[in-house]
């Protein structure tokens, strides 16, 4: 239905791990990618079954059957089939597309990721480049960006049955909280602190945890791809800047739904905090499906001061404003690190207005669409 920015291999002769969040669309870039290819799919009752309990029947089945390429969705189910996997990569030449939305699941049910022998792929949900015409920034903002939450005349009923499924496959029943309500009443308190430094003491006050169980609890994000850090950046500071990191939701849906905003309309701080969402999604996407990886951090001074991002060492400088109309007091993060950080390169704010412009000093006044455009047309990271 989309074509992913995500490059597999077409012929591929190393495996690889293809992580994402859950209904990022991970079984269908597989399916569309390599329709030939051999298919072990752990989400089926009787296969989970027959794998999990006799893992060593891969390896037989390959040896009656020989394949070039097989590809094992929702490989963390079953974590004791990567030895299997090992062993035939290293004895018999086979490459495997392992697909997952949990490396924390692998790590925890065995310790084998396969010691370098996998290339690591990460799916994001869809990227306005991906969507083209279809894509409108009032409704991923509301929708997020998850393919059916997107298309869903009403995504609220799938975003609450995610958040459920979420609260019972990939935390209760794997065992990594229990106490659930705890867990949901912090997921709900991080939701309300999306995009913003965070404070580990304020949270755990707040959850009624110590401050390592609340470090705990964003591991857990992390590993189950529900969420990402961004770092301050803080190399070669002339002035005093903030050290904490700020955390964003995978998607700005589920986001929203974890904080209860209801529906988003431009002028609110709520939908700021949500363009915000969208710009980190687009530029975290853009550094892993270019290969580029480029350094994203953000910049704020001790006294408030802030740049929303800075991409590769301070080499381009970008600010966000869900405002219609930009002035000179939404350029003062750009103007100060211009002091701080001379080198920088292009400036720029992602915002409402309806055209581009380039201000008198030189920073361009993207309006959001443009914005994305430029980005995946290589015009805003060199």
């Amino acid at each position: 239905m989309f074509r992913r920015r995500l490059s597999l291999p077409s012929a591929p002769r190393e495996s690889f791990f293809l992580w994402g969040p859950r209904q990022t669309g991970k079984t269908s870039l597989l399916r569309s990618t390599y329709p030939e290819a051999r298919r072990v799919d752990l989400l089926e009752t009787d296969t989970f079954s027959r794998y999990a309990s006799q893992p060593h029947l891969l390896r037989q089945e390959l040896d009656a059957t020989p394949q070039g390429f097989v590809v094992i969705d929702e490989i963390q189910k079953v974590p004791a089939l990567l030895d299997e996997v090992h062993w035939l990569i290293e004895n018999r030449g086979v490459a495997f597309g392992l697909c997952g939305s949990s490396a924390r699941k692998v790590r925890r049910g065995h310790a084998n990721l396969l010691g370098g022998r996998a290339i690591r792929y990460e799916l994001f949900g869809l990227v306005s480049a991906e969507l083209g015409e279809r894509f409108e920034l009032r409704r991923a903002l509301n929708h997020g960006l998850l393919p059916r939450h997107y298309l869903a005349d009403d995504p609220r009923p799938l975003v609450r049955s995610y958040v459920a499924d979420y609260l019972k496959e990939e935390v209760a029943a794997e065992g990594l909280v229990r106490r659930l309500p705890i867990f949901a009443d912090f997921l709900r308190i991080a939701a309300l602190g999306d995009t913003e430094p965070v404070n580990y003491s304020n949270i755990a006050r707040e959850c009624g945890l110590s401050s390592p169980a609340v470090k705990a609890y964003f591991g857990i994000l992390e590993d189950t791809l529900l969420g990402r850090f961004l770092p301050a950046h803080v190399r070669l500071q002339k002035r005093r800047v903030v050290r904490a990191a700020k955390f964003y939701f995978a998607d700005v849906g589920v986001a929203n739904e974890l904080a209860r905003r209801g529906s988003l309309e431009p002028g609110s701080e709520l939908y700021g905090k949500a363009l915000e969402n969208w710009v980190f999604h687009e530029l975290s996407a853009h550094r892993a499906y270019s290969g580029r990886w480029y350094d994203l951090a953000y910049w704020r001074l001790a006294g408030g001061t802030e740049v929303d991002f800075v991409v590769d060492n301070v080499a381009v400088a970008i600010e966000v404003k869900a405002t219609r109309r930009v002035v000179s007091q939404h350029l003062k993060g750009l103007a100060e690190i211009a002091v701080d950080h001379p080198a920088v390169k292009r400036r720029i704010v992602v915002c409402l207005e309806p055209t581009a412009r380039r201000t008198e000093g030189g920073i361009d006044i993207l309006p959001a669409e443009e914005f994305a455009r430029r980005l995946w047309a290589g015009e805003v990271v060199d």
